[in-house]
């Protein structure tokens, strides 16, 4: 699983293969969760407020490269690393 950006001790990660709806994941510490694209909306698991709203801050921010990422999963080609939040 390939890790796209990492700060604040936030990692973005996206899976080969996955289902659909396009998505990404989300990990800090004990907490995983999984987070739609398009709405930045939690699809699966949790994060603490705080973390969840720095992860939607950046996806709103990197939502093209996220939908690039998506694509090139579904093909097998290697992932771009997207800027972290600051």
């Amino acid at each position: 699983m390939p890790t796209i950006c990492v700060f604040y001790g936030i990692t973005i990660r996206m899976y080969y293969d996955d289902h659909n709806p396009p998505h990404f994941h989300v990990i800090y510490g004990n907490f995983a969760a999984k987070l739609n694209i398009d709405t930045g909306n939690v699809i699966a698991g949790n994060l603490p407020g705080r973390v969840l709203s720095m992860t939607q801050e950046w996806s709103k921010i990197h939502r093209t490269g996220l939908i690039e990422n998506w694509r090139r999963c579904q093909l097998h080609e290697p992932l771009q690393a997207l800027a972290p939040l600051e």
